[in-house]
C-alpha cells in the first residue's frame, strides 16, 4: 500500500498550517478543495488518493489544512476564517515549501479564494483552475443559478444535527450516494475537517461571499471546467465564471458528482495535463486588484484659523505619526499624502477596515475627526505610486464620508465576509465622474 505523505506544519501569523508535498514537479501546483479539508483522511478514500497521485505525477502537488479545519490550529467559535486570512495561509505554506509561482487548483467553495489571490498576486500564479467552482454561492436577481435564501435557511437548519454523518452524499457524489463505505468515509471526513458548529459558519461565510467583481482582474491563464449534472453547485455558475473571467478557457463535462475525483475523473486529470503542457504565456502584472484608502481630517481648514499655523503643524505632525503607526500596524502601504489625509494601499480588504477603524478612533485622542473611504479594485502600479479608476473610486467614497466614518464600497463588503464587522446601509451613490450607481456601507462601532 502506498504511503500518504508527510504532514509538516508552518506558521502564518499565529497558527500552524498543516500541508503536505508529494511529487516533483514542475509546476508546483496547490489543490485548494471545499472548505473542511483534512490533509491526512484524503488519503483513506482510494478514490480522491488515486486523484492526488495522477495530479502529482506531473507537478510539486501541494495540499494544505486552512486554520480552523483539518489538523491545521483551531479557531474561536464565532471567528470563521475570512478569505485575507486563507490568503494569508496559502502565503505562508508557499513561502515554507519555496514555492515562488504556482498552478492554483480549486474545486467548489475553495474557488473564491483562489480568484481572490489569483488577482492580488500575479506574480506567484503562473495558472488558475476552477472545478466546479463559484464566485457567488448565492442566490440574487442577476445570479439565478444560486442557492434560494429559503433553501440556504433549511441546509444551515440542518446542517449542525447532519453533520459527520454520511449525510450530503446524495448532493456531492450522487454516484456513491448507494455505497455504504463510501458514505462512512465522507461521514469520517467531514468530521475531521470540522466539527458541526464550524460547518455552519463556514458555509454561512460562503454564502455572504461575492468576488463576481473580482474576476475581470484575473490575468494568469485560467481553465474552467464543469460538470453538467452537479447538484451542489449548478453549472451555471460555471458558465458564469468564464464569462467574467477574460480568455479563461471553459470545458463542460458529463457528470453528476461535484466532487472532482469521482466519477470520470481521468477527464479532468487529462484536460489538466494538457492545459498545463501548453505553451506559456506571457503573464501581464502591469495592473493588480489592491485595496485602496483614502483619509481626510474633517474641517482642517477651521482648525488651522483657531490653533494657528505653528500649533497645527504640531498637530498634524502627531496625526501622521499616529497615522504610519497604524499603517504599520496592518500592513499597509503609504502612497502619499494627499492633502490633510493619506492615500495607502492594502493586500487585502480586512486589513483596510481594521486600520482605517484605528485611525479614526485614534485620531479622537488627538481631538481630530477623519473620515476614510474604502475601495477593491485594480490599479497600475507607477514606481512608488499608483493609479486607476479605483483609486478615484476610494477617493470619491472618502468625501462622501460623514466626520468619524469609516465608509466602503459594496465591494469591499462582499469580500469580507465572516470577519464579524457591522455594517451599516448608507444607500446608493453617484460618484462624481464616474459611472453607474454605487452602494456604500459604513463600519459599525
Amino acid at each position: 500500500m502506498l504511503r500518504s505523505p508527510e504532514t509538516n506544519y508552518t506558521k502564518s501569523g499565529n497558527f500552524n498550517i498543516a500541508y503536505q508535498v508529494l511529487g516533483d514537479g514542475p509546476p508546483d501546483l496547490v489543490y485548494v478543495g471545499d472548505w473542511g479539508t483534512h490533509v491526512e483522511g484524503q488519503w483513506e478514500q482510494p478514490s480522491f488518493a488515486r486523484f492526488l497521485r495522477q495530479l502529482a505525477s506531473f507537478s510539486r502537488l501541494i495540499t494544505f489544512d486552512q486554520r480552523g479545519t483539518g489538523v491545521s490550529d483551531p479557531l474561536p467559535f464565532g471567528k470563521p476564517p475570512t478569505l485575507e486570512e486563507s490568503m494569508d495561509d496559502l502565503s505562508a505554506v508557499l513561502d515554507a515549501v519555496g514555492a515562488d509561482q504556482v498552478v492554483l487548483f480549486s474545486q467548489g467553495s475553495g474557488a473564491p479564494m483562489c480568484c481572490l489571490f489569483t488577482a492580488v498576486h500575479p506574480d506567484r500564479v503562473a495558472a488558475l483552475m476552477l472545478v466546479n467552482a463559484f464566485a457567488r454561492l448565492a442566490r440574487a436577481a442577476d445570479h439565478p443559478w444560486g442557492i434560494p435564501a429559503a433553501a440556504s435557511e433549511k441546509i444551515m437548519a440542518e446542517l449542525e444535527d447532519g453533520w459527520g454523518k454520511g449525510g450530503g452524499a446524495e448532493i456531492f457524489a450522487p454516484s456513491r450516494a448507494d455505497d455504504e463505505e463510501f458514505q462512512r468515509w465522507f461521514g469520517r471526513y467531514r468530521r475531521l475537517g470540522a466539527s458541526p458548529r464550524r460547518a455552519v459558519e463556514g458555509y454561512r461565510v460562503m454564502l455572504e461571499t461575492d468576488v463576481r467583481h473580482v474576476l475581470p482582474n484575473i490575468t494568469a491563464p485560467t481553465l474552467i471546467m464543469h460538470r453538467i449534472g452537479d447538484r451542489h453547485v449548478l453549472v451555471g455558475h460555471g458558465r458564469d465564471l468564464a464569462r467574467r473571467i477574460h480568455d479563461a478557457r471553459y470545458i463542460e463535462l458529463p457528470g453528476v458528482d461535484h466532487l472532482p475525483w469521482l466519477g470520470d475523473s481521468d477527464l479532468i486529470i487529462e484536460e489538466t495535463r494538457s492545459f498545463l503542457s501548453g505553451e506559456p504565456s506571457v503573464l501581464d502584472i502591469t495592473r493588480v486588484l489592491s485595496t485602496i484608502m483614502f483619509t481626510d481630517i474633517v474641517k482642517s481648514t477651521e482648525l488651522v484659523a483657531d490653533l494657528g499655523d505653528k500649533a497645527w503643524r504640531r498637530l498634524l505632525d502627531d496625526h501622521d505619526e499616529m497615522v504610519r503607526r497604524q499603517l504599520a500596524r496592518f500592513q499597509g502601504r503609504e502612497i502619499e499624502i494627499a492633502g490633510d489625509g493619506f492615500l495607502a494601499a492594502f493586500t487585502g480588504p480586512t486589513r483596510a477596515i481594521h486600520c482605517g477603524a484605528a485611525i479614526r478612533d485614534a485620531a479622537s485622542s488627538l481631538k481630530l475627526s477623519v473620515r476614510v473611504g474604502v475601495h477593491t479594485g485594480e490599479v497600475e502600479p507607477r514606481g512608488d505610486r499608483i493609479s486607476g479608476i479605483a483609486v478615484h473610486i476610494a477617493a470619491r467614497v472618502g468625501a462622501l464620508a460623514a466626520p468619524g466614518e469609516v465608509l466602503l464600497t459594496s465591494t469591499v463588503k462582499d469580500l469580507v465576509a465572516g470577519s464579524g464587522f457591522e455594517f451599516i446601509g448608507r444607500g446608493t451613490h453617484q460618484l462624481k465622474g464616474l459611472p453607474g450607481v454605487w452602494q456604500l456601507y459604513a463600519v459599525g462601532p
